[in-house]
């Protein structure tokens, strides 16, 4: 750095910085932060807010009406754009900022990138104990902000302006660090926020960041080279680090070339078309017939880019305890998982060296037979599952009617609950990238947030955003921001009376409904929610959907709307996907007056034993 200095508070310091980071997208330089979502309050207003408005376009400002929310709308934004951009948030210095500690789990669970800027108290302890300060008895230095701790990649408390020079950074190495990737919270103090320093110039220079592509260790590529070319019945499980490394292209050529099937999980699923004559869908809990049967046939599995969390592997009980299992990855936390053999590096990188070893090998046309006879039966059940009847609907019909309905721009985004489920199972994906879906942390709410991210981050494409009742009536609030910004997405409301979904599971394990439906909860006045004159209460223009051939209808006007459009479908909670699915690991009561929790229990204990003795822990 030069000797020339710049006087600046400190916030205008992170404000100009933050506003001179630099990355290549598609062969373009654009600023890395696209913006800042900000609530104001005490902790931000004075100093930041000051230095935000005086930004101007350099560092958009946009407003929302939820912390949550706002941090969901930045995490979508970050992985519809592949973790290549990002988003910032800043709250005031209580309420407001654990309002975002849920939004900082999902982005750490996740690995998505986001930088949380909280106000924090005054580092001075001047006027202490202020307005919304947590006072921890046992430890001065604690505040608010300490529950970011568990949930943060990385975790500052700036006390002095001249820390940015260290701090900013350190920060912008981890939210662009691939294997790293994750949620970053500098906490602000208020008054460090408006204090000044001469400030280095050359702290402010544009500064390009580039994303890092490790190939594998020599020896352990070979190991798995010689795997594959030992394999009967090999299987790819492509996870969201396909996508993050833009590695479908790769994915795809070796899949033609060997032969190879694959499958993929929650955030892998899009990296593929689902024609492509190697993909088998979804694996595992909320997998498809086809996938789960060739993973319990297979005798290498190979994962890429996947965390093998327990609806991937069926807690532990889908894949046979004789295959090896090879793990893909770029971060050394996930590449050993289950005992796999580590094969770490760049999912892109790696693909593309396997795909050249590989020359010339082929799967036996037995494998090929299998899997594609696996697939062609799964083809006839989700016709069966998606075809409408003169019942009242189920998810997966209305699942189907959207998918009829979308085209190769529509990006579907869905979160927690039963939705999830049967769009892994039964959306069919007609241009990769195109399906979104936060299911590492399964957050309830996130849906119409990170549908107004994407839409931001995808301005050019058809956002479809699909939610559950009891989903929109936790975290709404950001459907009015869609319409305050002018964004345009659809949204379809699925209102099956309450958690449909916990409600199936509940009763799967032996219990009566309680708590989960409205109508099984305790009540004074049974409810009977209008939700489309909520919606248009927000500003946005909705319809109710009496039937799926009313809904088809209703997405064809939406489509030609502008702005914000929500469609609400009456569906039956106790209707599912007949198809499908893997057992999945939910302790029952060992002891219970209800003869059908005893006989769910003894099945309990049947899957279990049956899991130890193939390898299951």
């Amino acid at each position: 750095m030069t000797g020339a200095t710049i006087r600046l508070t400190a916030a205008q310091a992170l404000v100009r910085w933050m506003a001179a980071q630099r990355v290549e997208v598609d062969g373009t330089v654009v600023p890395y932060f696209a913006g800042v979502w900000a609530i104001f309050g005490h902790g931000n207003v004075a100093a930041l807010g000051e230095a935000l408005a005086a930004a101007g376009d350099a560092l958009p400002t946009y407003r929302a009406h939820s912390e949550q929310g706002m941090a969901h709308a930045a995490i979508a934004f970050a992985k519809a754009h592949r973790r290549e951009r990002a988003m910032a948030c800043t709250s005031s210095i209580g309420p407001g900022a654990t309002n975002m500690v849920t939004a900082a789990a999902l982005a750490h669970v996740n690995r998505l990138p986001v930088l949380f800027l909280p106000g924090d108290v005054f580092a001075s302890r001047r006027p202490d104990p202020v307005l919304q300060q947590v006072e921890a008895f046992a430890d001065a230095t604690v505040s608010a902000n300490d529950c970011f701790r568990p949930v943060s990649r990385l975790f500052d408390r700036i006390v002095r302006p001249e820390q940015l020079i260290d701090a900013l950074p350190r920060a912008m190495a981890v939210l662009i660090d691939p294997a790293a990737c994750g949620p970053v919270t500098l906490c602000l103090c208020q008054d460090v926020q408006a204090e000044a320093f001469d400030y280095p110039l050359d702290f402010f220079r544009e500064r390009m960041w580039r994303r890092r592509r490790p190939t594998p260790d020599r020896d352990e590529f070979a190991r798995l080279v010689a795997a594959v070319r030992g394999a009967r019945a090999p299987l790819i499980v492509a996870g969201g680090g396909v996508l993050y490394a833009r590695a479908e292209v790769t994915l795809d050529a070796l899949a033609r070339a060997t032969g190879i099937p694959i499958a993929e999980t929650q955030a892998g699923k899009g990296a593929l078309t689902w024609d492509h004559p190697q993909m088998l869908g979804g694996i595992g809990v909320t997998g498809t017939a086809a996938a789960n049967a060739v993973a319990a046939a297979a005798d290498i599995v190979i994962g890429v880019g996947t965390r093998l969390q327990d609806f991937t592997t069926g807690s532990r009980t889908l894949f046979d305890p004789d295959a090896a299992l090879f793990q893909i990855n770029i971060a050394s936390h996930d590449v050993a998982k289950h005992d796999a053999e580590p094969v770490l590096g760049d999912a892109g990188a790696t693909l593309d060296l396997l795909h050249e070893a590989l020359t010339g090998w082929r799967v036996a046309p037995s494998w090929r037979d299998t899997t594609q006879a696996a697939v062609a039966a799964w083809n006839s059940a989700w016709r069966q599952a998606t075809t409408p009847d003169a019942a009242m609907p189920s998810d997966a019909q209305v699942v189907g009617a959207v998918a009829r309905h979308a085209t190769a721009d529509t990006v579907v985004v869905c979160a927690a609950g039963g939705l999830p489920g049967e769009l892994h199972r039964l959306w069919r994906v007609l241009r990769p990238g195109s399906y979104h879906a936060e299911y590492g942390y399964s957050c309830m709410g996130y849906e119409i947030a990170g549908g107004l991210g994407v839409a931001l981050a995808l301005p050019n494409r058809e956002v479809v955003v699909m939610v559950g009742d009891g989903s929109y009536l936790m975290l709404n609030a950001e459907l009015a921001t869609a319409v305050m910004l002018g964004v345009k997405m659809t949204v379809v409301l699925v209102d099956n009376g309450g958690f449909g979904c916990i409600d199936r599971l509940q009763r799967a394990s032996g219990g009566g409904g309680f708590n989960n439906l409205l109508a099984d909860s305790r009540q004074v006045i049974a409810p009977r929610i209008d939700f489309a004159a909520h919606a248009r209460s927000l500003g946005a223009w909705a319809e109710e959907a009496a039937d799926i051939a009313a809904l088809e209808h209703a997405l064809a006007r939406a489509r030609l709307a502008d702005g914000a459009t929500v469609i609400v479908i009456r569906t039956d909670p106790t209707r599912a996907a007949a198809d499908g699915g893997h057992w999945w690991d939910v302790a029952i009561p060992a002891v219970s007056e209800r003869p059908e929790v005893t006989d769910a229990r003894t099945r309990y204990d049947a899957i279990l034993n049956a899991s130890r003795g193939r390898g299951g822990s």
